[in-house]
């Protein structure tokens, strides 16, 4: 080979210094350019990387590795730097193991969240008294019962935590009771009542409809009585004779009707059932439970 003249190897070293003089001007420029804040952020960035590199080294000699301490102190200070101004910085990591570091950081943040969560407020002790008194006082009322008792005086409260106080009380949440309950006379009358409730439907025109029906609980069969914009207590009155009259031709021997306790029901409602020897059974307040046929029909027609 012909040794390279002298000539042309000054040529190519000028080149390589012009060079990287333009790259270390450019550098320069766009540092005075930067705001101090950003100055700061970078230094700081650029120190933190550089004492991870230094402690590995002195530990074990092998490729730094980072803690998760260094990796939220270095995705803390990277995301305070515009993404324009990220291309020119020398980091230890590609930018998708930063990404990756923020996505495991969000998710760590959030599940220290849930876990920090203590669920739902502690139930107070006059409340936790008085479910105590109650079944005290009513030895065969079981949970469900004292929960119903105290939705009618106002004090919301869910069953289930009236059965963690019966149950951390060593008292039974549902005890054997000598009586029938309500759904051991459901059964055994089933034959003898029908249940009534109101449900609403919307039209193709927007318009909200309220609708009345009653289901008997032996055969599941469903009485549409009728449908208004006003459901009135006139209104019902009317349905519920209307309704005797369908019963008369049917031949139906019905002695009960559960109903809940709202408006449209006036007293005249159960009277015009009580001379057609119907007893209304009222539901005890916010318990649909007491008038789950009717309660789950509605919620299949709704569907």
């Amino acid at each position: 080979m012909r040794p390279v003249p002298q000539m042309a190897s000054s040529g190519l070293v000028c080149l390589r210094f012009t060079y990287l003089f333009a790259l270390r001007l450019v550098a320069v420029l766009r540092l005075h350019r930067r705001d101090d804040d950003r100055k700061t952020i970078e230094i700081l960035l650029l120190r933190h990387q550089l004492a991870v590199v230094q402690r590995q080294l002195v530990v074990s000699g092998k490729r730094p590795r980072s803690d998760w301490a260094d990796r939220a102190l270095i995705a803390l200070l990277l995301s305070l730097i515009p993404k324009a101004g990220r291309a020119g910085l020398h980091l230890l990591v590609t930018p998708d193991t930063i990404l990756r570091w923020h996505r495991d950081l969000l998710r760590r943040r959030w599940a220290d969240k849930s876990r920090s969560k203590n669920g739902r407020p502690a139930t107070r002790r006059n409340i936790k008294a008085l479910v105590l008194r109650m079944a005290k006082d009513n030895p065969a009322w079981g949970y469900r019962r004292i929960h119903g008792e105290l939705a009618g005086l106002g004090i919301a409260i869910a069953a289930s935590t009236v059965w963690e106080i019966l149950k951390s009380n060593g008292i039974d949440p549902a005890p054997r009771r000598g009586t029938i309950t309500w759904a051991g006379f459901l059964r055994s009358q089933a034959e003898a009542i029908i249940a009534c409730d109101f449900f609403t439907a919307d039209l193709l025109d927007g318009t909200k409809v309220y609708v009345l029906a009653v289901i008997e609980l032996a055969t599941r069969r469903i009485r549409i009585l009728g449908t208004t914009l006003n459901p009135t207590g006139e209104w019902t009155t009317q349905m519920a004779r209307n309704m005797l009259m369908d019963l008369d031709d049917a031949a139906a021997t019905v002695k009960f009707l559960i109903r809940d306790r709202g408006s449209n029901f006036t007293t005249a409602f159960d009277t015009v059932l009580a001379d057609a020897g119907i007893r209304t059974v009222l539901c005890t307040i916010r318990t649909p439970r007491m008038n789950a046929v009717m309660e789950r029909w509605i919620g299949s027609c709704r569907r």
